[in-house]
């Protein structure tokens, strides 16, 4: 355990006083903002400064409201989140990603590994974020590592007695998750720089790292796979939302390898969608230092990173840093110095040209695999293109692709391009949540994370000459006998 002083208990008892529920309806997207408020001397008030209120708008900020409100799925900002759907090519029950004698370890697996680059929140309860929450949604100066408990509000108390629903196609209820605690290590060195004073600092500054690489490592010595998922969200969105997400994706992996959770300072208001693109540049050098820390550090032979929207700006730019910085080796001397395996690219709020340059430059050389799902019915990623005048990766390209970019496409071995409009749910709300939303996009993303399966291999298609990877309607059952004969080829 951390010393009292870097110990952060949320635990979230006591009598609940408010729940207050807003649902905003914008060219059919459902946005529902649902703020707890636990009245005690630490919890975040809901109508502190930078909370969601709507109170004291001008009329001449309504526009610019009513266009952000589209782009809120891009982390949607609750202290809570609903379980994503089952992925479905586990759906039918025809596969599990959990052998049958599998069990959750509680004592063990004590909780979501998490890095941050927000500053703290007060202790005392004098400043906080406008979500119950250990940290601000604010910048802070150096990285900081730990562990956070999840734990659903309704049903199952245990991950273990909620497996068997939690894959069922049709739960009968929906099942939200909450934060209740985190531990903070503390500061990670790595992300230490200069400026910093040093009475601000540590005795022992390496302590948190190696505290936190022996989790990492104690994760990977229990699973048959040594690989690492990085999870990065979008835009607006609070401290807890990323840990939750990554319980979820490490649930569904059936606790394979290890996750963690990247959570950079971004805002909860649909107002700060400008700064925190800005805070995604800002944040690139944190987390940069933290993926060479991990390539370094801990056992993992393969880090994954999925990026979303917003957060696909810091993933991408921090990839192409690490590229640069491994430009004089071969490509296969880079990836193993980077360690970096899939880099995976939902719902990208990247101007598609800037993406164009980076694949220039080589950043090709640092992954074993660059993976963008673009959508035609991603509606946020229209606003974001009216926003800033210039197409957004992750929109569906229109038209015939220009010939020396499809041949270059097309020779690239380890780019993919995959168009996920025709996935089941990939519509759903405003079309942009899909990695959780589309039970056939998240099958995919998961799928080949955890098997190693590539858009063929997995049962995507793509036409002669075409470097778009697609859904076929008989998806499920190609993905399932992939699936079944990797597991056969793969067996004792």
């Amino acid at each position: 355990m951390a010393p009292a002083a870097t110990r952060f208990s949320r635990r979230l008892i006591g009598d609940r006083v408010g729940l207050i529920v807003g649902v905003i309806r914008i060219m059919g997207a459902d946005l529902t903002v649902i703020p707890h408020s636990v009245q005690s001397a630490n919890s975040a008030r809901w109508d502190a400064p930078g909370a969601a209120s709507w109170k004291g708008r001008s009329i001449g900020c309504l526009c610019a409201l009513l266009m952000a409100a589209l782009l809120a799925s891009c982390g949607g900002g609750e202290y809570q989140i609903d379980l994503m759907p089952a992925p479905a090519v586990y759906a039918d029950g025809t596969l599990s990603p959990f052998p049958p004698d599998f069990r959750v370890d509680v004592d063990e697996r004590e909780g979501i590994l998490y890095a941050t680059l927000r500053e703290p929140a007060d202790p005392d309860g004098a400043e906080g974020s406008a979500y119950l929450s250990p940290y601000l949604d604010k910048r802070g100066s150096v990285g900081r590592v730990g562990i956070g408990q999840v734990e659903l509000v309704s049903g199952p108390r245990e991950w273990q007695e909620a497996i068997g629903l939690s894959l069922a196609k049709d739960r009968g209820a929906d099942y939200r998750l909450r934060l209740v605690d985190i531990d903070e290590f503390g500061i990670l060195a790595d992300t230490v720089t200069e400026f910093e004073d040093p009475d601000d600092l540590p005795a022992d500054l390496g302590a948190a790292g190696r505290h936190f690489a022996a989790r990492v490592n104690a994760e990977l010595a229990r699973s048959t796979g040594k690989d690492v998922l990085v999870y990065v969200h979008g835009y607006k969105v609070p401290f807890p939302d990323p840990v939750l997400v990554s319980a979820e994706l490490w649930h569904f992996l059936g606790y394979h390898g290890a996750v963690v959770a990247f959570s950079w300072p971004s805002t909860p208001s649909r107002l700060a969608y400008f700064s925190d693109l800005d805070t995604t540049d800002v944040a690139a050098f944190g987390f940069r230092r933290f993926l060479e820390f991990l390539a370094r550090e801990t056992d993992v032979e393969r880090i994954h990173v999925l990026g979303y929207s917003a957060g696909t700006r810091l993933v991408a730019l921090t990839v192409y840093q690490l590229a640069l910085l491994n430009k004089e080796l071969t490509p296969a001397a880079a990836r193993a110095n980077t360690r970096l395996g899939q880099v995976i690219l939902v719902g990208s709020d990247m101007d598609r040209h800037l993406v164009g340059t980076y694949l220039a430059d080589g950043i090709l050389d640092a992954v074993e695999g660059f993976n963008i799902y673009m959508s035609k019915t991603d509606k946020a990623l229209g606003v974001s293109r009216f926003l800033l005048s210039y197409e957004r990766m992750g929109e569906m390209v229109e038209g015939e692709i220009p010939g020396a970019v499809a041949d270059y496409l097309l020779r690239s071995e380890n780019l993919y391009l995959i168009n996920v409009t025709e996935a089941e749910g990939a519509a759903t709300d405003n079309g942009h949540g899909y990695f959780r939303k589309s039970p056939w996009a998240s099958s995919d993303i998961l799928s080949m994370i955890r098997y190693g399966l590539s858009p063929a291999e997995r049962g995507l298609v793509r036409e002669p000459g075409v470097p778009i990877w697609t859904f076929p309607p008989d998806y499920v059952e190609r993905l399932q006998r992939a699936i079944i004969e990797k597991q056969a080829t793969a067996a004792p």
